[in-house]
């Protein structure tokens, strides 16, 4: 009986320090996203395993994402010596025939083994996540050192070379910001923050003349020249912001009126559906919903009982923001067409589950903080 009761107390705690706002902002997202991919389904713009997928996929990481959050977040940071490797390892095997990309792109940041094809980008973005918020975590007290800065460039460079070098621009953009922002938010001295803000042109000169290939030059270019190519690089995004704005305010309905020719509207441009579907007023809650996951995130940061949970949170907080930002900016034709998916909305079974993990690990952070925000919860 005794064994039965504190169960019940250690469930009870569980769901009292339990995030819930959080967790039902990012299922909120998922369910609509699902809903989407089911109308697309439904109108033949996409082969019904989509969103079986997509469900499977849901599914798989509520439930990793609940295990993870039992669990203290340092007993996992701690282990970088084997979770790294472990994430590497897929990278690096892209570069080799197993390698594969998305057709008519020069980009190798698919993994294919045998029926399965995954993203090893998306794991090594959770194992970066744990592991340079616990190498800020370390060297908290000498953040500011010369040789603690380089070490920490050095921990960053390395999977944004490898990612750069795959030809995923957009992933490779979602570390960097990672790493800006999470350096600023440990305490990054403005020694550092000018010299760095200073060689910004310096750096986008080399990146335009050596990083970049003239496919991503001429996405570039055409956000200052609209007009100029609407029958090759532009047809996708004129085409994605035509749905978009053909909703109006309140949308045309879910059935019977898929928007299937714009490209990947299932996938990096589901947003223009969420805007064909519900209209202005949809996509307007829908940014609310991400607005109030990404606050959530910073205000679980600022109670954290340690840096090395403040650093989770908004590590947290800047991949979902960077998403976010990239993913809607595509669609509205503010920024380059750069492959991002939309959190939680668009498909993929790989980013989806990995994103739930992300959750997970800052959902763990908020139910092992002997301080548990009580404002939001």
């Amino acid at each position: 009986m005794n064994n039965v009761k504190k169960i019940a107390a250690l469930v009870k705690k569980y769901f009292d320090n339990l995030d819930k706002l959080l967790l039902f902002a990012v299922c909120l997202c998922t369910v609509l996203g699902i809903v989407l991919i089911y109308s697309l389904a439904d109108s033949g713009t996409v082969v019904h395993s989509v969103y079986k997928t997509q469900v499977g996929s849901m599914i798989i990481g509520l439930i990793i994402c609940i295990f993870i959050s039992c669990f203290d977040y340092k007993d996992f940071a701690k282990l970088w010596f084997l979770y790294v490797p472990v994430a590497l390892v897929p990278v690096l095997l892209t570069f080799t025939k197993l390698g594969v990309g998305v057709e008519g792109t020069d980009d190798v940041a698919w993994l294919k083994l045998g029926p399965l094809t995954f993203q090893p980008a998306e794991l090594l973005k959770i194992a970066f996540l744990l592991s340079f918020s616990y190498h800020l975590y370390k060297v908290k007290d000498d953040l500011n050192n010369l040789i603690s800065i380089i070490l920490l460039c050095l921990h960053a460079g390395i999977p944004i070379a490898l990612i750069m070098k795959q030809g995923d621009h957009g992933t490779a953009l979602v570390f960097i910001m990672m790493f800006v922002i999470m350096m600023y938010s440990a305490g990054l001295s403005l020694i550092y923050i000018i010299p760095a803000i200073l060689a910004v042109p310096v750096v986008g000169y080399f990146a335009w003349q050596y990083a970049l290939g003239d496919v991503q030059k001429e996405r570039i270019m055409i956000l200052f020249n609209p007009g100029t190519d609407p029958e090759g690089l532009e047809w996708q995004q004129d085409l994605g912001l035509s749905s978009l704005t053909a909703g109006n305010i309140f949308g045309n309905g879910l059935f019977g009126n898929g928007k299937s020719n714009v490209p990947e509207i299932y996938n990096d441009f589901i947003f223009a559906y969420v805007g064909y579907v519900f209209g202005f007023v949809g996509c307007l809650a829908l940014i609310v919903v991400f607005a109030f996951i990404c606050i959530k995130l910073i205000a679980d940061s600022l109670v954290a009982r340690d840096e090395l949970g403040r650093n989770i949170c908004i590590g947290a907080f800047s991949i979902i923001f960077t998403h976010c930002v990239l993913n809607i900016g595509m669609v509205l034709k503010v920024m380059p067409v750069i492959g991002i998916p939309l959190p939680f909305v668009s498909a993929g079974g790989t980013a989806l589950v990995s994103m739930y993990i992300v959750i997970g690990i800052v959902l763990s952070a908020r139910q092992h903080n002997q301080k548990v925000y009580r404002m939001f919860a």
